[in-house]
C-alpha cells in the first residue's frame, strides 16, 4: 500500500468515528479521550490492525490514537528527494526518529517517537478534520 492510499483510507476511518462522536454531542476533550488506545481497542477494533492483538504501535503508557500518523511526517510516493542511489519517500520535519533503507528507498522510522500520541500534543493540534491537521504531510 502506498503512503497516499493509507493516508486517504485512514482519513475516511477517522472521519466516520469523529462524525459518530459529534452526533452524540461529544466535546473536544471527550473525543480525544475516546481515542485512548484502551478504549479504541474495545470500541473501534477495525481502526488499526494492531488492535486485534491488543498491541501498541509505540511503547508508552497513555497512548492516544487521535493523531495516528503525525503532522510532522512528510511523504511523497514518487520521492521527496534523492540521496546517493536512494530515493527518499518519507522523512520527519522535526528530525526525530530514524531512517531505514530498503530496495533503494529510504523511509522514516517513527517507531521510537511518541510525539503525536500524547494528549497534550493532540489538544494543541486538535481539529475535527484529521486531514486538516495532516495537510502538510503530503509533499
Amino acid at each position: 500500500m502506498t503512503y497516499k492510499a493509507w493516508f486517504d483510507e485512514h482519513a475516511t476511518k477517522h472521519k466516520i468515528i469523529v462524525d459518530k462522536l459529534i452526533s452524540k454531542k461529544f466535546t473536544k476533550e471527550q473525543i480525544i479521550e475516546y481515542f485512548d488506545f484502551d478504549n479504541m481497542v474495545k470500541e473501534e477494533p477495525n481502526f488499526c490492525p494492531l488492535y486485534a492483538d491488543n498491541k501498541k504501535c509505540h511503547d508508552m503508557e497513555n497512548l492516544n490514537c487521535y493523531l495516528c500518523a503525525c503532522p510532522n511526517f512528510r511523504f511523497n510516493d514518487n520521492g521527496l528527494e534523492s540521496y546517493n542511489e536512494f530515493k527518499i519517500l518519507s522523512k520527519c520535519e522535526i528530525h526525530n526518529g530514524e531512517k531505514f533503507a530498503h530496495k533503494g528507498l529510504i523511509h522514516q522510522d517513527c517507531s521510537k517517537c511518541t510525539v503525536p500520541h500524547h494528549k497534550a500534543y493532540v489538544l494543541k493540534n486538535f481539529d475535527l478534520d484529521w486531514k486538516k491537521i495532516m495537510r502538510e504531510c503530503i509533499a
